[in-house]
């Protein structure tokens, strides 16, 4: 065996001083916790170094080269059957070192690795809970966004004065209890209201074709209600009444009708499940100028679902209605309107499979006596006018309704009794319109339709417009009246 060259031997021992300073380091930093990536690197570089350089008295290159793979490939130092000539324990001391230092990094990859999941996790594409979240355009069904079947619930709104009483009720409590099947299944079709009309909103821009925009509507209804035949789905057709076409204006087949940047148009559209209709409408208009109709409406809706209850007059809240509404004036065009309520128009009670059940209620004062009652639903709604405020119908007829209360009556036309079962699979009493049919497939059906008209079957709704000029704002909501509160169930972000 060769003399050890002192110069080596000097290198050997300032290496090994600089290994043993280093590991105090690193004992030191272990406790604080605070040891950095590029100090472990340094470190493991000089004890590479030390065991390549330490010469033949304390390896030969085999074992260093051995050491040196081992430690690059995660396997233990010795266990690859390499076995050190001198100075055992120093090579032991060596190889526990450099295990540490593996066991050190592999925590450290395995924490920021820990660290890196948990920031995907915080960018998934869900809300909080693990729900989905609705796609831009809607397209998810509300059964999908709302798993466990509870739905938003609408805006809550105490009773006034000798109704009171019902909120801390446990009786009336109870009885809500009872009646959540119905609860959950208006919520649901509110909701798929609420998303729907919030997509509308962006694509009821002027140049849009009217026609276009309302099938994409009620595509969009079909779809995130899950369309189920008379069990889910369109409880009427799109209103799309523009300016002075109050209401029941929806585009027949190939209607070539443009949005204008100038047009106030009604968007009026239904949904229910099992028969249980939310029937919910606004209003857009893109000139400024016509604000101030559009707030008076709105307002004046607001104080009809305000004054509504329990036990409350229709006529005292047509009167609060009027006189909210008639508070506004309008400039368009140098000339000041006062809005004005249309007088024979009105809001009106809901029930199953019927969107007018009987009760209505006025805009105006001087309705009638009846009073609103426990358990009923009411679409509370307003138009305000610029011009007489005073509706006929006019123009071509669009909408269409089997009379709820229609017995059976003798057909003598073979189409006719063909298109009434149609209206009877697909339908029921809910209203339809020109396109439905002619989304089902059915053709020269206009004959057919009128005898049904004619024999008392089938109603038709034409548009109900006010003096040709003028403008009409509409607003609507759909209550319930619980016996705890009333429940806005169309209430949203929006209106």
């Amino acid at each position: 065996m060769m003399p050890a060259d002192p110069t080596m031997a000097a290198e050997k021992d300032e290496l090994e001083e600089g290994v043993e300073e280093l590991t105090m380091q690193e004992e030191g930093s272990i406790q604080n916790g605070s040891e950095s990536a590029a100090a472990k690197k340094k470190r493991k570089k000089k004890k590479k170094k030390a065991s390549v350089e330490g010469g033949p008295e304390d390896a030969g290159p085999a074992g260093a080269n051995d050491h040196y793979e081992g430690a690059n490939s995660g396997q233990l130092p010795g266990k690859d059957g390499a076995s050190a000539e001198t100075n055992p324990s120093a090579e032991q001391g060596q190889e526990a070192g450099d295990n540490a230092d593996e066991g050190e990094e592999a925590g450290g990859e395995a924490a920021d690795g820990g660290a890196k999941k948990k920031k995907k996790k915080k960018k998934s594409g869900k809300k909080k809970g693990g729900s989905l979240e609705q796609t831009d355009p809607p397209s998810i069904p509300m059964a999908d966004l709302f798993p466990d079947g509870e739905f938003p619930p609408g805006e809550l709104q105490d009773y006034k004065d000798d109704n009171l009483w019902r909120k801390t009720s446990a009786e009336m409590r109870e009885q809500e209890r009872l009646e959540k099947p119905l609860y959950d299944d208006v919520r649901r079709a509110a909701e798929v209201h609420r998303q729907v009309r919030k997509y509308v909103r962006t694509i009821a821009k002027p140049g849009v074709h009217i026609a276009t925009m309302a099938e994409t509507l009620e595509d969009c209804v079909r779809k995130l209600i899950q369309a189920n035949g008379l069990h889910a789905g369109i409880a009427f057709p799109t209103g799309c009444s523009l300016n002075h076409v109050a209401a029941h204006w929806t585009p027949n087949g190939g209607d070539k009708t443009v949005l204008q940047y100038d047009d106030v148009m009604k968007i009026d559209f239904g949904t229910h499940i099992e028969g249980r209709i939310v029937d919910c409408a606004f209003t857009v208009a893109f000139n400024p100028v016509y604000d101030p109709l559009l707030r008076a409406v709105r307002e004046a809706t607001d104080t009809g679902i305000k004054e509504s209850g329990i036990d409350v007059r229709l006529c005292d809240v047509g009167a609060a209605i009027q006189e909210v509404m008639e508070s506004y004036e309008v400039e368009i065009g140098g000339k000041t309107f006062q809005v004005k309520s249309i007088r024979n128009l009105n809001g009106h009670s809901i029930a199953p499979y019927q969107i007018h059940a009987g009760k209505s209620v006025p805009i105006v004062k001087g309705g009638e006596q009846t009073k609103m009652e426990e358990g009923e639903f009411f679409a509370i709604e307003t138009f305000g006018s610029t011009g007489k405020g005073y509706v006929r119908e006019d123009l071509e007829c669009s909408h269409y309704m089997k009379n709820f209360d229609v017995t059976y009556v003798p057909l003598r036309l073979p189409r006719a009794k063909q298109l009434l079962a149609t209206i009877d699979r697909n339908f029921g009493t809910l209203a339809f319109c020109r396109r439905y049919l002619d989304r089902l497939g059915e053709t020269k059906y206009l004959m057919a339709l009128k005898n049904l008209v004619d024999n008392g079957v089938v109603a038709e709704y034409p548009p109900l417009c006010d003096s040709k000029g003028s403008y009409v704002a509409q607003f609507e909501h759909t209550i319930y009246l619980r016996p705890t509160c009333k429940e806005v169930l169309s209430r949203g972000d929006d209106f």
